[in-house]
C-alpha cells in the first residue's frame, strides 16, 4: 500500500491500482447539457454526487432529477446510490459537474436516492474546530462499503479534529481507505493546509491543498485547518475490509483530550455556512 498522497487538479480518475490500495475509486466528470453519462454495470457499488448543476437519472424503471446547486457551497448535496450489477445513465439537465466514487461490493442493494431532506443539517466540533457536516452515507446506510460524506469548514477553522486514523482493524478503529476532494470557495485564490502523520511510521505530509486537489490517505492520523477567510469543502469517501459497516477511528491520544472544552466553548457562529437548498 503506497503513502498518503495530494494529486494536484487536474488528476486522472482513481483507481485501486493507481491508488496503491484495495477498495475505492474516485473521479469527478464535467458532462455538457443535453448529453448522458453511462454507468455500466459491474460487481461495483457507486455514490454519485452531483457538485454543481442537475442530472437525470435512469435505472431500469426508476426515473430521478437530482442535483440544482450553482457550486458545492450553495447548498446541500445529493447522493444517488448505485449498488452493484446495476446499469445507470445520467443525462446532464444543465451543464454538471458530478462526483463518481467506487469500491467493490459482494451484495447488491436496493438503488436510493439520498436528497437534502433525508439528511441533518449537522455542526460538530466547538470553537476553532467547528465545522458542517453533511452525511451523505453512514454506516447505518444500506450498501456494502461505501461511506460518503460532506464537510464545509469556515475559513480558519480546523476540521477533522482532533486528528484521527482509520488504520487497523481492532477495537475502536476500522481499516479504511480515504479520499478527500478539495474545493474552496474563492477558486482561484483560496487555499487550506493539510496533515498526515504517523509516528509508528515515520511518516509527515504537511502541504497546501488548493481548489481541485484530491487527497489519498491509505493510513495515518489526519486533519485539515482552511486558510483565514477562506471557507473550504470536500467530499470525504470511504471503504475498506471490514465485514461489517463502520467508521471507527481511533484519535491522537495526544490531542483527544482538547475536545472536552467544546462544550463550554460553543459552535461558531458563522455556522451553518451552507443552507440546506440554494436560497
Amino acid at each position: 500500500m503506497g503513502d498518503p498522497q495530494i494529486l494536484a487538479k487536474g488528476w486522472d480518475p482513481i483507481s485501486p491500482a493507481e491508488a496503491g490500495w484495495t477498495f475505492v475509486s474516485f473521479a469527478v466528470h464535467t458532462v455538457p447539457a443535453g448529453q448522458t453519462f453511462p454507468l455500466p454495470a459491474d460487481d461495483h457499488e457507486r455514490a454519485v454526487v452531483p457538485l454543481a448543476g442537475s442530472a437525470i437519472a435512469d435505472i431500469a424503471d426508476q426515473h430521478w432529477e437530482f442535483g440544482g446547486r450553482d457550486n458545492v457551497f450553495a447548498g446541500l448535496g445529493y447522493c444517488l446510490y448505485v449498488p452493484r450489477d446495476t446499469a445507470a445513465s445520467l443525462t446532464a439537465v444543465t451543464d454538471v459537474e458530478i462526483a463518481v466514487a467506487a469500491a467493490p461490493a459482494t451484495t447488491r442493494h436496493q438503488p436510493v436516492l439520498v436528497t437534502p431532506d433525508d439528511t441533518q443539517i449537522e455542526m460538530r466540533g466547538g470553537g476553532n474546530a467547528s465545522r458542517q457536516v453533511n452525511s451523505l452515507m453512514l454506516p447505518d446506510f444500506p450498501a456494502d462499503r461505501l461511506h460518503v460524506i460532506e464537510v464545509w469548514t469556515p475559513g480558519g477553522n480546523w476540521s477533522s479534529f482532533p486528528p484521527h486514523k482509520h488504520e487497523h482493524d481492532r477495537e475502536g478503529e476500522a481499516e479504511l481507505e480515504e479520499t478527500y476532494y478539495y474545493r474552496l470557495r474563492d477558486e482561484e485564490n483560496g487555499w487550506a493546509l493539510q496533515r498526515v502523520y504517523s509516528p509508528e511510521r515515520e511518516f509527515e505530509l504537511t502541504a497546501p491543498v488548493r481548489d481541485g486537489d484530491l487527497l489519498l490517505i491509505p493510513w495515518g492520523y489526519h486533519t485539515t485547518v482552511a486558510a483565514h477567510g477562506h471557507d473550504l469543502y470536500y467530499l470525504n469517501v470511504l471503504a475498506g475490509p471490514a465485514s461489517k459497516r463502520t467508521l471507527q477511528a481511533h484519535q491522537d491520544p495526544c490531542l483527544a483530550p482538547v475536545q472536552a472544552d467544546w462544550p463550554s466553548v460553543g459552535m461558531d457562529s458563522r455556522l451553518p455556512i451552507v443552507p440546506r437548498y440554494p436560497r
